[in-house]
């Protein structure tokens, strides 16, 4: 299965969660790694856009493309999160959630719903889990981002 990433060049070929360890994300904390990735290109950018001011927005952008073995996906439906998941900032209550199960390493993916757009999907890739090789890049590409999404 094939999921993407939109994000700095720098971090493009980050097997280690590095960008979400230094920043935090709306299903972890700081300090604990996890690599963000969608479903689709399409959503991959969507969630991008939503995350990001139009100031920072780098020149140095990829579309990052993982293969992931869909044996190890925990499938977690809305009903399974807390109440206020889809919040705008990301609420602690999702941040805990998650860093929860990504510190476990109880498992290696974690297919989650998308709170921007309903019935898509995004999928954690927890680099904490070091049991068996499960997600690897297909490929990298430069991606020059269309700054009229975000006027």
């Amino acid at each position: 299965m094939i999921v993407y990433r939109v994000g700095r060049t720098r971090y493009a070929r980050d097997l280690d969660g590095e960008g979400a360890r230094l920043h935090g994300g709306r299903w972890n904390h700081p300090l604990t790694p996890c690599i963000y990735t969608s479903e689709s290109r399409a959503l991959a950018l969507l969630e991008y856009t939503a995350n990001v001011n139009i100031d920072d927005i780098p020149r140095a952008l990829s579309i990052t493309a993982f293969e992931i073995d869909p044996a190890y996906i925990l499938d977690l439906p809305a009903s399974a999160l807390p109440g206020d998941w889809k919040n705008a900032p990301a609420p602690a209550s999702t941040k805990d959630f998650g860093t929860n199960l990504l510190r476990k390493a109880d498992y290696g993916i974690i297919k989650i719903p998308s709170a921007i757009m309903d019935d898509e999907f995004n999928y954690l890739l927890n680099p904490l889990f070091r049991k068996v090789l499960i997600y690897s890049i297909r490929s990298v590409r430069d991606f020059v981002y269309d700054v009229r999404l975000k006027l």
